[in-house]
């Protein structure tokens, strides 16, 4: 492991977890090393909240020049499932990030849990409790009032580790027997209220296979692992900053290899989405999405398929504050991290959603004229061929039969005016073909010689620029136009579903694009020019049904109300 001196950093510390790392280190504490560690619980996927800690924690590590381990909180098998594991790991290495040594996990130490929670009863600090979940809510009391203790609190320290071993054993039904530390049913703080350390959980575990039916508390595991993992600072968000002094009383009646020293700071929130995993879960569950990586839903996994990039989103965590409180983030300002890398990034292409035939009739019938454009109208990204036909689309919304518009306001081809087509030539409508029931069919154009590249004659000016593909050499494609999930900024907490945007996704089967794009390979973002930004799905898309999800707009059309 490489020196800790804060110095070797040649940056300030950033926040307050920075400041106490570099306190520390200057003190010589934990011999200059920095551990610290990502444990979610594997019940659902990760969400822009975990994105954030996912940087702290990692970002922290590397910063100093330490290591972050990446460990599964795996004590409920109700809850949990591989399918978890594995997205929250492939999520992580998305996001640029590597844990030291092995994935780690809570039921790694399940041995070693079991020989503490029989050191604590042989201490006196734990016995085993027959009260039914009902009654032991009874004696828990309220946070106005104290609780009182278990008949079965005084129970001999023999008695309870005979129970304990038999709940081991599968003797008991569930809930009828628990494992209770013996603190104090008095405490003004509710966590230290003889809390519970073990359940009977007769389950099959995603890790364990069927060697337990009794299963640890999160809060009796979560400490001790710290412990167990030599982590020096253990970064929680704000809402286990109650649970701190439990953590600690074990931590002082264990014999634990090493003290962890926890601090809390305030999660990530967002307005227009939710980051609940009870939530989340409910509208993978109840059909509203797709599932957990839905282009729609918060999850990391959902943010990659929508097309954001990695990079878009660590460099909105690290505009983050990592403060004592939490907060609220508007989508905007994330958003606005996601166009500015995309901007950069992502080449350009013309893709027309609502296609309008053009037929430019000075142009030969079966000929194809190959025009070319850059990728990128900054950057070294290469050239794309465009082929020129006589036969093409533009999108329908470019064109309005009303030749009397103004030129200033409105840069759409009319009857008997000039537009320029991109990267090709400058055309002038001619005559408008309409159906039976008048709605316009076809334009017939003519093109002006020798304006590609090169400005028409004055009187020729262009009323503006639209984009367009070839009708014959263009490839039909699929693009899903997909919006915010909720349709107001902050979604009803209990009636969430209520506020759903029933705009949030729009399917479009018969869109055209430039030929090349088929072979773009999955998870490729374009600027789709005058659209936004579209991404090959991470899925669908192949050579024989692309498919294009809309990642974001040009700019933000929402607007405050």
């Amino acid at each position: 492991m490489s020196n800790n001196d804060a110095s070797t950093t040649n940056t300030p510390p950033t926040n307050f977890i920075h400041q106490v790392i570099e306190q520390d280190i200057q003190q010589g504490r934990n011999g200059g090393k920095v551990v610290t560690r990502f444990p979610p619980e594997p019940n659902g996927y990760l969400h822009i909240g975990h994105a954030k800690s996912i940087c702290l924690n990692f970002g922290t590590a590397e910063k100093y020049n330490g290591e972050c381990n990446l460990r599964f909180d795996d004590t409920n098998p109700s809850k949990e499932d591989q399918e978890y594991v594995d997205a929250i790991k492939e999520d992580v290495l998305w996001l640029g990030f590597k844990w030291a040594g092995e994935v780690r996990y809570a039921s790694d130490y399940f041995d070693q849990f079991y020989a503490w929670a029989q050191h604590l009863i042989r201490n006196g600090n734990a016995y085993v409790c027959d009260l039914s979940p009902e009654e032991a809510s009874e004696y828990r009391g309220w946070a106005t009032e104290p609780g009182k203790n278990s008949p079965f609190r005084d129970r001999s320290a023999e008695e309870s580790l005979d129970l304990l071993e038999r709940m081991k054993q599968g003797e008991f039904d569930e809930g009828s027997r628990v494992l209770r530390a013996k603190i104090d049913m008095t405490s003004s703080n509710m966590n230290l209220r003889d809390p519970i350390l073990y359940r009977i959980r007769k389950q099959s575990h995603h890790q364990t296979g069927d060697k337990w039916c009794i299963y640890p508390n999160y809060d009796f595991a979560h400490g001790q692992e710290d412990a167990i993992e030599g982590v020096t600072h253990s970064i929680c968000t704000l809402e286990f900053a109650d649970h701190r002094p439990l953590y600690e009383w074990f931590i002082e009646n264990l014999p634990v290899p090493s003290t962890p020293r926890q601090y809390e700071f305030g999660r990530l929130n967002i307005n227009y989405t939710v980051t609940s995993k009870r939530k989340l879960k409910k509208l993978v569950d109840d059909g509203v999405v797709s599932g957990w990586n839905d282009p729609r839903m918060p999850t990391i996994s959902g943010m990659r398929r929508r097309g954001y990039s990695a990079q878009a989103v660590r460099n909105f965590c690290d505009s983050l504050a990592v403060a004592k409180t939490d907060g609220v983030v508007d989508m905007a300002q994330f958003e606005f991290f996601v166009r500015e890398d995309l901007n950069d990034n992502s080449a350009r292409a013309m893709c027309v959603l609502n296609p309008l035939k053009v037929v430019i009739t000075n142009f030969p019938e079966g000929e194809v004229e190959m025009l070319s454009a850059p990728a990128h109208p900054q950057k070294e990204m290469g050239v794309r061929n465009l082929p020129f036909t006589r036969e093409i689309y533009i999108d329908r919304s470019d064109f309005n039969e009303d030749s009397t518009l103004s030129r200033k306001k409105f840069k759409k081809l009319v009857p008997g005016d000039f537009m320029r087509l991109r990267s090709a030539y400058v055309i002038k409508a001619e005559e408008v073909i309409k159906d039976d029931n008048g709605e316009v069919t076809e334009i017939r154009a003519t093109l002006v010689p020798g304006t590609v590249g090169e400005n028409p004659p004055a009187e020729m000016k262009p009323r503006g620029v639209m984009h367009w593909v070839s009708a014959t050499e263009g490839k039909q494609v699929k693009v899903r136009l997909y919006d915010r999930l909720f349709s107001v900024e902050k979604p009803n907490d209990e009636d969430f579903l209520a506020d759903i945007n029933p705009q949030s996704i729009a399917e479009l089967e018969n869109c055209w694009a430039e030929p090349g794009l088929i072979e773009a390979e999955p998870e490729t973002v374009f600027q789709f020019e005058r659209e936004g930004y579209f991404v090959a799905d991470r899925y669908d898309h192949s050579v024989s049904t692309p498919t294009f999800n809309k990642t974001i707009g040009l700019k933000d059309s929402w607007v405050k109300k």
